[in-house]
């Protein structure tokens, strides 16, 4: 393990049994076809899974809309971003030199991909008790942060919110395109709300992912509108 790897395992509190597990989490598919894809595709699950048991034993008053919205919040692209950014993780990335010279090290994306990789990596090195402590570790603050008295809405709570509100119908979400692999999945989701002059579109690694997006960018214009 190279001086970067063992910093960031010091980081994480966790030292890999396999060295290779965390060098393929941080191999982004610009530098390799040995990425951190499939890696991703497993931590999202893990990290899903762990916030959700933390959230249900912390709060057993709240309803399931209102776990929900709270687990949202804590595993959304921005969060994670933000993790990653206090691990210096855009230090230890691997790219190609075309996202390298676009900034690929410091991008949202990028980073929250390469973070949930590297949760699937020490599943898959130390199991799931492992991975539960790395990643509650890493999310301490955040959750001691949580007010459940001020849930915060997902984009599409939102945006179905302000359409009642307003009398209007509900938002239709269809999907456009599905590229990629089983396990590197591009989805692009069309989002049609009456009251705007053409539907608006959302990308994600999910159909929920991209739904989000298309809701966010559809409440946006309409906010903006007024």
């Amino acid at each position: 393990m190279n001086k970067i790897h063992a910093d960031l395992s010091r980081r994480l509190q966790y030292v890999f049994s396999d060295p290779g597990l965390l060098e393929r989490a941080l191999t982004h598919r610009s530098k390799s076809q040995k990425n951190y894809e499939r890696l991703e595709f497993l931590g999202d699950s893990i990290l899903n899974f762990v916030v959700s048991a933390e959230l249900f034993e912390r709060y057993p008053a709240l309803t399931e809309g209102e776990l929900t919205r709270l687990r949202a919040a804590l595993v959304r692209q921005q969060t994670l971003a933000e993790l990653a950014r206090g691990l210096e993780l855009g230090d230890c990335l691997e790219l190609g030199g075309g996202e390298l010279k676009s900034g690929g090290f410091d991008r949202d994306s990028i980073l929250a991909d390469t973070l949930e990789a590297v949760f699937g990596a020490v599943y898959r090195d130390g199991g799931l008790e492992a991975g539960r402590r790395v990643i509650l570790g890493l999310y301490a603050s955040a959750l001691a942060a949580l007010d459940p008295r001020s849930i915060p809405k997902d984009p599409k709570t939102q945006l179905q919110e302000h359409l009642q509100k307003h009398s209007l119908p509900l938002p239709s979400y269809n999907i456009l395109e599905v590229a990629g692999d089983p396990h590197n999945q591009k989805f692009v989701i069309e989002c049609r709300v009456e009251g705007l002059p053409a539907p608006v579109h959302g990308e994600g690694a999910s159909r929920r992912r991209a739904e989000q997006q298309a809701a966010a960018a559809a409440y946006e214009q309409l906010t903006r509108r007024g």
